[in-house]
């Protein structure tokens, strides 16, 4: 009888949709924070799934290129309501804040020499500093468990910092090295494993006595187990998806024009970069700040962090405020500088994230079944311990642009060392939500532009 009321328990589509949709406006604080509201709302509060499933999902999605907690709510979304579920999951959590982000990007073009930007952006910039720092050591102490986690750390930041190694080899060497490693010496490689039900959500804590919606020890849903044939559909269509746009931006601007060299670039950033928004924009910086693109300067990368931090949706934003940089400071032939920057927005934001619908839909039923392998957890592991080398690295290029903007013989900016501090220390210390440190900074920026000029 219980089994049986286990198994009538389900959310319907509208209201998964009203949770996406919420989930949309108010996903501050980076990655971290977006999965941690999804883990208390669908893991305890609503009971969606559990939290072994959750953190299976979280696995995948880390391993992946992209922005892993939109693939989180794509996958989710789909293991809930199938093929439209993960599309309305990962749109809405997107949708706000590219109008959001488009607006903000505006006013920075078009008035951001003016002193309420530049105070503002002053005290926007020390504190993602200290934001990225805060990454590097939360993600540093749930990924680096064993002391073969230490050394792929620190071989991928030398790798990227001192060798300018791709990002690509990087994840593939540390998949392999988690791999192999977890298979012929797991004891270094594979992180103790909790006790049966151990930090697992329990029937009646908190939940109203809720059973699981997606029961784990239910049969599978029928479209959670893989098809070859709908693999090759969901390609086929991804493939049609990606073209028509390009098809499009041929036909009305030229194949070697601006927005179709934008296409390429993101669909093969979407494709190659690992590690989530800071990963992603370390290697966006090094490409298109220098020849032959030259599409923005390094400072103004570090601005549109910046702004990507006070909006909701994930991080991986920040590229939509490149792509509208880019189309601002070289138009398109015939377009006015505001025109350009939005299309080129929208043209960054869709090959961004095109890529992620197809990785969950594709990959998501062959991670279904075999949730639990020893060897793939290994692989998981290796690649999110190279991720904390890869955010260490773009810790320090932003670090030296920010305080020491004039390089180490100019001596640091002391305003941006003290207010970077003072912001770690609230979000690592005090545990202050992160969208209130990033105002506070902008408010303190904006106080001593008024105050020194």
């Amino acid at each position: 009888m219980e089994q049986f009321e286990r198994a009538r328990r389900r959310v319907t589509f509208g209201e998964a949709l009203r949770f996406w949709v919420k989930l949309g406006w108010i996903s501050f604080g980076g990655p971290a924070g977006q999965i941690a509201i999804m883990h208390r709302e669908l893991v305890e509060r609503r009971r969606w799934l559990s939290e072994e499933r959750f953190l299976h999902a979280l696995n995948y999605c880390m391993m992946l290129p992209g922005p892993e907690a939109q693939q989180l709510a794509v996958y989710i979304g789909w293991l809930m309501h199938r093929t439209w579920g993960g599309i309305v999951a990962g749109a809405f959590f997107v949708i706000p804040s590219i109008f959001i982000l488009l607006l903000l990007s505006y006013v920075y073009a078009a008035y951001g020499n003016t002193a309420v930007v530049s105070g503002l952006l002053s005290g926007f910039k020390p504190v993602v500093v200290a934001i990225v720092v805060e990454a590097v050591i939360k993600i540093g102490g749930r990924a680096l468990k064993r002391r073969a986690h230490l050394v792929i750390a620190a071989s991928a930041f030398a790798g990227i910092y001192f060798l300018r190694v791709p990002f690509p080899l990087i994840v593939l060497l540390a998949a392999m090295a988690g791999f192999f490693g977890a298979r012929l010496w797991p004891a270094a490689f594979i992180a103790e494993t909790k006790k049966a039900g151990e930090g697992k959500a329990k029937v009646g804590d908190d939940d109203g006595g809720l059973p699981l919606v997606i029961d784990d020890d239910a049969p599978p849903p029928p479209h959670t187990v893989p098809s070859r044939t709908r693999a090759l559909k969901v390609l086929a269509v991804g493939l049609v998806l990606w073209l028509l746009p390009l098809a499009l931006l041929a036909w009305r601007m030229g194949g070697a024009g601006l927005h179709a060299q934008e296409y390429f670039f993101f669909t093969k950033a979407a494709l190659v970069t690992f590690g989530g928004a800071y990963a992603v924009l370390a290697y966006v910086t090094q490409a298109v700040t220098v020849a032959p693109f030259e599409w923005l300067s390094p400072a103004q990368a570090v601005d549109g962090l910046a702004l990507a931090e006070t909006t909701p949706g994930p991080l991986i934003m920040v590229l939509q405020f490149v792509g509208f940089m880019a189309g601002w400071n070289h138009p398109q032939v015939g377009m006015s500088p505001a025109a350009s920057g939005v299309v080129g927005a929208l043209v960054t934001t869709y090959a961004t994230f095109l890529p992620c619908f197809l990785f969950i839909f594709v990959g998501a039923p062959y991670i279904e079944v075999i949730r639990g392998n020893r060897s793939l957890a290994g692989a998981l592991a290796g690649v999110t311990a190279a991720v904390v080398g890869v955010i260490l690295n773009l810790a320090l290029v932003f670090g030296a642009a920010v305080i020491w903007p004039r390089g180490l013989a100019g001596g640091p900016d002391w305003f941006a060392l003290v207010l970077g501090a003072l912001a770690f220390l609230a979000l690592y210390r005090l545990k202050v939500d992160v969208l209130w440190v990033v105002l506070a900074g902008g408010l303190l920026g904006l106080a001593r532009a008024f105050l020194f000029g």
